[in-house]
């Protein structure tokens, strides 16, 4: 991709995300930018090119809560010596959901392939048709039942992978053809992280809350026990 590709961009992201962008693009991990699939206040999530494919960069703000990424991650064992101002924090928190994914990937769970990062930026697989598959929050499961036993074998991967989402709910699930797909990962901390277990089970509450809506006769604790047996 051509750095006159980029004009039309100045006006969208700081020149520190463009020549990021620039950098991915030329290794060749998309041909051009597409339009913005979401937008929030700790990173944007933009559709881009690749081969006549889809696929998305999630850029993180560099004017984020740098702080508060510092705070999770210094209590992380795999990022306690992250330091070195902002930029140095928000990239380290982009590498940490990219190696996150792709330690869920290995063991089979169904999140996005990461292709590569780049400072800000993580540039992965496109979940979607035509348009990018939509959040349970979004879109309901049609068979919830279903639905659910399907997301309790991802949910047992991901524990089998040592790893706790933290964050795990109807906003960060993707219904895709009606199958789950697990996003948003900067978040989630291995079993050495400290108070693992509070955050296990924060999340097994807010899948089983959000179905229980649904009709679904689940009770937290016994799912739970499931998750850990």
């Amino acid at each position: 991709m051509s750095k006159n590709k980029f004009i039309a961009q100045e006006n969208v992201f700081d020149q520190s995300t463009l020549r990021a962008l620039f950098k991915l693009s030329s290794q060749g991990y998309f041909d051009e930018m597409g339009g913005p699939i979401k937008i929030g206040k700790e990173s944007n999530v933009f559709s881009v090119i690749y081969g006549g494919e889809k696929r998305v960069v999630k850029i993180y703000r560099t004017a984020a809560s740098f702080s508060k990424m510092y705070e999770f991650m210094k209590l992380d064992p795999r990022f306690e010596h992250v330091g070195g101002g902002k930029i140095a924090i928000v990239s380290a928190w982009a590498r940490k959901e990219f190696s996150n994914l792709l330690r869920a990937r290995k063991e089979g769970v169904n999140v996005p392939t990461p292709y590569a990062y780049f400072k800000n930026i993580i540039c992965m697989e496109f979940i979607g048709n035509d348009e990018p598959a939509e959040t349970l929050q979004k879109k309901a499961p049609e068979n919830p039942v279903a639905f659910y036993k399907k997301l309790f074998k991802e949910m047992k991967m991901l524990y089998s992978s040592r790893l706790v989402h933290t964050d795990l709910s109807e906003y960060n699930i993707l219904n895709h053809n009606e199958e789950p797909v697990l996003i948003d990962f900067s978040q989630a901390v291995d079993f050495r992280y400290p108070n693992v277990e509070m955050f296990l089970e924060r999340d097994v509450q807010n899948v089983v809350k959000y179905f229980v809506k649904l009709g679904v006769k689940l009770e937290w604790e016994e799912e739970l026990k499931k998750l850990r047996g």
